[in-house]
């Protein structure tokens, strides 16, 4: 960035210094205690060896700012029919103001939540209602007019957030009260569509999304509620303008309200937070035991992050500075440029002092800590000289949808991410990703959690436990268990599963005490058999990912493929869509790492990895000629074969009876 685009930035930013975020007091946040007469039954589908069931923690409807200006009317009521199979409209809007394109979900999801912006939620509704008092003012006229959402996106820049008077009223109290509004009818939708019967067939659960993006760093993290026991209003980022502070009013409103609420939060888009998301920093915790006492606070709100999304993918970077263990080429996919950023592993982000005041305009430096891979290493890091790792995350995914599609990931029909921005082939197909908004990322991916049940309690311990994984979009149903003393035909025998369950541990946990030797893993996975009309892909490989910290205190990474091969001749026509050559229905096998070293640290997950196939851009100009086949179609620069994928939450390995030591000095 220039000397002259850093003032701007700066300026913006700091532009409110004086006016600062809101004060309010704990009692605007605190949970209530709902009372329901109505005692759920057991689910008739329960599986103590748990199944797999995948949804979607990431939606957005038209409550948040940035889907309504694109004309999405979708409420949560509809992202939620659509969720579980029905039909939803999405704009363009006729004369009369109502969406023309009807869509629908290709197969229900098990479970979803609707996660619109915390900030501004009050106004959006206020300058939405013609009857408000502040459906006139300057800043509600500017809202409905704009063509993209910059103009509030400042405020979540701005490390000193206000809200506006005209709109607010001179107390803010108008904004408050319409937030709680809106909250209740988000709340409500859930509790409506949540499935209490012993059918169990779908679940949902109560959450908005903390929208900070200070000083250009990604700092966003959905919050998701057990149940409904939740505050009386979300916190956003003009309350807490910092993560920590988040944390501290989850924990205080909720966690130890005494109420019986119970949240968690999931950090996401590591990947445009020039290392910010998963910095190492502990804002006036000056002594080791403080940080401490600070990471376990973060751990125990945050146990899982979003590895991938509409914006892209956040496991890991083709070449990442300071990082060893050689170039994995997996790591080029679905990378993501927001405002046009670009940058070279030459272009690092500053770590001194004050640098968390550095501003940036989207990501214009290159950290290893701008995603998941390099941060659960540095968790070892850290757990050895506090005691404490910071970064013991399960590994998810979700779509980030605006158009309140929740779990539209099927490449062929996404009718796009965001209203009118995306709604023709040319648009979704396009590369302008100058254009906020408008990217030529695809539809996102999916969650799934290993539960005995589809429920919010069974499915909320699971995210707890971080039993869960993340996939590309595909439902891929990848398992991995870690132990000392699994039987060399395990993956031959009559339940693999069960005899894996009955001898060491599930992804999200930390190996058991060893008996000596190497620890082993079992490392499974099944293809999604995906509908008659879109059969899934066949499975290409896994991948076992190590991270560790050596001896001279560096980071690094090494990848295994331990079952199946990418030498299988699978390809794919870009033209056709057309697929040839081998894959697997299903993968198994037993793999001990060779290169173990029992006094150090590691943590280890898989990556299973489908045949190449086409991806959305590829399909959707499929059959178009003539003027019907916009320009973009014929790019050569336009991505058209993806490899889909599953991520596993890690398994860690600690050395026994070791007392936290300075594997690395700060």
């Amino acid at each position: 960035m220039t000397h002259a685009g850093r003032f701007l930035v700066v300026s913006a930013a700091l532009f409110c210094a004086a006016c600062g975020g809101a004060e309010l007091p704990l009692e605007t946040f605190a949970a209530s205690k709902r009372e329901s007469n109505v005692e759920r039954p057991a689910c008739l589908e329960r599986d103590v060896l748990k199944r797999a069931y995948f949804g979607d923690l990431h939606v957005h409807t038209a409550l948040s700012t940035d889907a309504w200006i694109y004309d999405v009317r979708v409420g949560p009521e509809d992202a939620y029919r659509y969720a579980f199979g029905g039909s939803i409209m999405l704009p363009p809007l006729d004369a009369d103001g109502r969406a023309t394109r009807e869509v629908q979900l290709d197969r229900p999801l098990d479970f979803a939540a609707v996660t619109d912006h915390a900030e501004f939620l009050g106004e959006t509704s206020l300058c939405a209602d013609p009857d408000s008092e502040a459906f006139e003012s300057g800043f509600c006229r500017t809202t409905r007019a704009a063509k993209t959402p910059m103009d509030l996106g400042m405020q979540i820049l701005n490390p000193f957030p206000s809200r506006d008077e005209d709109v607010c009223g001179a107390d803010l109290a108008r904004c408050g009260e319409a937030a709680e509004q809106v909250w209740e009818r988000i709340i409500r939708a859930a509790e409506e569509w949540n499935d209490t019967s012993a059918a169990c067939e779908h679940t949902t659960f109560i959450g908005y999304e903390y929208s900070s993006h200070r000083l250009g760093s990604n700092h966003h993290r959905n919050v998701i509620f057990r149940n409904a026991i939740v505050p009386r209003r979300p916190v956003s980022y003009l309350e807490a303008n910092r993560e920590w502070d988040l944390w501290e009013l989850l924990r205080a409103s909720c966690l130890e309200s005494g109420t019986g609420c119970d949240v968690l939060a999931i950090p996401h888009n590591s990947n445009i937070s020039n290392g910010r998301m998963f910095a190492l920093d502990y804002p006036g915790a000056e002594t080791p035991e403080a940080q401490a006492e600070r990471a376990r606070m973060r751990i125990a709100v945050e146990p899982i992050v979003e590895v991938m999304q509409h914006k892209g993918d956040s496991e890991c970077a083709p070449e990442a500075p300071g990082v060893l263990g050689g170039v994995d080429e997996a790591c080029g996919f679905e990378k993501f440029a927001m405002f046009g950023g670009r940058y070279t592993a030459e272009d690092t982000c500053y770590t001194g002092p004050l640098a968390d005041w550095v501003p940036h305009l989207g990501p214009n430096c290159f950290s290893p800590l701008s995603y998941v891979r390099y941060a659960l290493t540095e968790g070892l890091a850290e757990e050895a000289r506090i005691g404490v790792n910071p970064f013991k995350f399960g590994l998810m995914a979700s779509t980030d949808t605006h158009n309140g599609l929740a779990g539209g990931v099927e490449e062929r029909s996404w009718p796009g991410h965001l209203g009118v921005s995306d709604d023709t082939v040319a648009e979704r197909v396009g590369l302008a990703v100058e254009v906020f908004g408008n990217t030529s990322n695809g539809p996102g991916g999916l969650i799934g959690v290993w539960a005995e049940e589809n429920s919010r309690d069974s499915l909320f311990e699971g995210m707890r436990r971080r039993e869960v994984f993340g996939t590309s979009g595909p439902r891929i149903e990848p398992r991995f268990f870690g132990g000392w003393a699994f039987p060399n035909d395990l993956c031959e025998g009559r339940d693999p599963v069960a005899a894996a369950t009955a001898i060491g541990v599930p992804m999200g946990a930390d190996m058991p005490a060893g008996t000596g030797g190497a620890p082993q893993f079992v490392a499974m996975a099944k293809r999604d058999a995906g509908t008659r009309a879109a059969p899934g892909g066949k499975l290409q490989r896994i991948q076992v990912v190590k991270g560790w910290i050596d001896a001279e205190g560096r980071s690094n990474q090494r990848v295994f493929d331990v079952a199946g091969s990418a030498d299988n001749g699978a390809t794919v026509h870009p033209e056709t869509c057309r697929v040839a050559g081998r894959g697997h229905d299903q993968l198994c096998t037993l793999w001990t790492d060779p290169d173990f070293d029992p006094s150090r640290r590691a943590v280890y997950y898989l990556r299973v990895l489908e045949n190449p196939s086409c991806r959305y851009s590829a399909w959707q100009c499929i059959g178009l000629t003539g003027d019907e086949r916009p320009a973009e179609c014929d790019d050569p620069k336009l991505p058209r074969v993806i490899q889909e994928r599953a991520w596993t939450s890690p398994i860690w390995y600690t050395p026994p009876a070791r007392a936290a030591s300075p594997d690395r000095t700060r």
